[in-house]
């Protein structure tokens, strides 16, 4: 799909006392440049809107928007408009769980059934526990049944299923979701296979421990202390007047997809904008603090983003050279960079860091494209365009 010429929509960021003027000038250049290629590979791929920012130490040096939020009404897309991020969602789980522990209420190694009103049990391993690290991991033998979990979805606004009915209803033998099918036949800690169900689980521990709804903890220990208004886990708590379209983009169609939520919002319900997810990850890349504020202790990011899997201890189906895990927090692209990247109806984020935390990159667009297109388009047409950007920024400061 060819829109014509690329809507703008936001000012660039610059920190100048970080180049000379000769850095500057270059600098200028190669956004230029950037634009040119954000532009070229929306078209061609038929992305209605994307919004971006480059982070280079620890600080924010570029972020636009372009194309739309609302192609009809033609509503720009700017790093300030809110979009559903998907799984990079599960990171604010992950938060919440260290932060619970931080307070004494949870251990990551402590069987789950410790802090649960019904019981999770792997019917293939009975004796055998399940503990939030198994969860954080994506090695709990917890797996995403179908159609269960893509009936989940709940289109039109926020799921009226609540979050622990759901749980209950998916673990207790006696629950309509129950099978011994939502489980693999794998002994906890052996298997690698990434669960929805078990984040929004690990979710649902950290309201029972703490006594607070996790979307109500997440904003009184992440949202309002480093500032990243219009951001929340329901469209309730959220302006709408800011809040993207989701499109799908079938060969020279493009659906508009109507909003929706779900019960395991834990997995993938944060909405929130490109420049305030920006504070969150300088956070997480800079020892639980953006500007002054601290979101958690060091020791627990530390701990949050250390790698769990070893050439002797790991799942028997991974590679730790080329993937791991830390606590909600993963390596992507062959184990070269960190962080986390979400997919859903009408979404594609991702947020990562080459391993050296020098240069990170976050990445939205409001358009569902088919694999091909992403890998062209997305990934290796605009992510990679972005990482290289940062790199010159990074290598042609003062």
């Amino acid at each position: 799909m060819n829109t014509g010429k690329r809507l703008i929509a936001f000012v660039l960021f610059y920190i100048p006392t970080l180049f000379t003027q000769q850095a500057v000038g270059q600098q200028n250049v190669k956004a230029r440049e950037l634009d040119s290629i954000i532009i070229s590979n929306m078209d061609q791929a038929g992305m209605v809107g994307v919004g971006a920012a480059v982070i280079v130490n620890k600080q924010v040096v570029w972020m636009k928007g372009y194309g739309y939020a609302d192609q009809d009404k033609k509503i720009p897309f700017t790093p300030n408009t809110i979009m559903n991020i998907a799984s990079i969602s599960k990171t604010f789980t992950g938060v919440c769980v260290m932060k619970a522990q931080e307070e004494g209420k949870l251990s990551l190694d402590e069987d789950i059934n410790t802090y649960l009103p019904f019981r999770v049990i792997n019917p293939n391993f009975p004796d055998e526990k399940i503990t939030l690290r198994h969860l954080a991991t994506h090695t709990s033998g917890i797996t995403d049944r179908e159609p269960i979990y893509s009936n989940a979805y709940h289109y039109g606004g926020d799921s009226p299923e609540h979050l622990g009915d759901f749980l209950k209803n998916y673990f207790d033998p006696k629950g309509k979701y129950y099978s011994s099918g939502n489980f693999l036949n794998q002994r906890p800690g052996t298997y690698w296979e990434y669960s929805n169900i078990a984040t929004a689980l690990a979710g649902y521990i950290v309201e029972q421990v703490t006594g607070e709804p996790l979307n109500e903890y997440s904003k009184n220990h992440i949202f309002k202390p480093l500032g990243m208004k219009n951001t929340g886990w329901f469209q309730t708590e959220i302006d709408l007047s800011k809040y993207s379209k989701h499109y799908d983009k079938e060969g020279d169609s493009l659906k508009v997809i109507p909003f929706y939520g779900l019960p395991t919002y834990p997995d993938g319900g944060v909405r929130t904008s490109v420049s305030a997810l920006s504070k969150y990850f300088i956070a997480l890349l800079n020892g639980g603090v953006y500007n002054g504020h601290r979101m958690l202790k060091q020791a627990s990011i530390e701990q949050m983003q250390k790698m769990q899997f070893t050439a002797i201890d790991k799942p028997e189906n991974i590679n730790p050279l080329t993937k791991n895990e830390g606590l909600f927090w993963t390596t992507k692209d062959g184990g070269t960079k960190i962080g986390y990247g979400g997919t859903d109806p009408g979404v594609k984020t991702e947020m990562l860091s080459d391993l050296s935390r020098d240069v990170a990159v976050i990445l939205f667009t409001n358009t569902s494209l088919n694999r091909k297109d992403l890998l062209k388009y997305y990934f290796k047409g605009i992510f990679d365009e972005l990482f290289k950007y940062g790199y010159f920024v990074r290598d042609n400061k003062m």
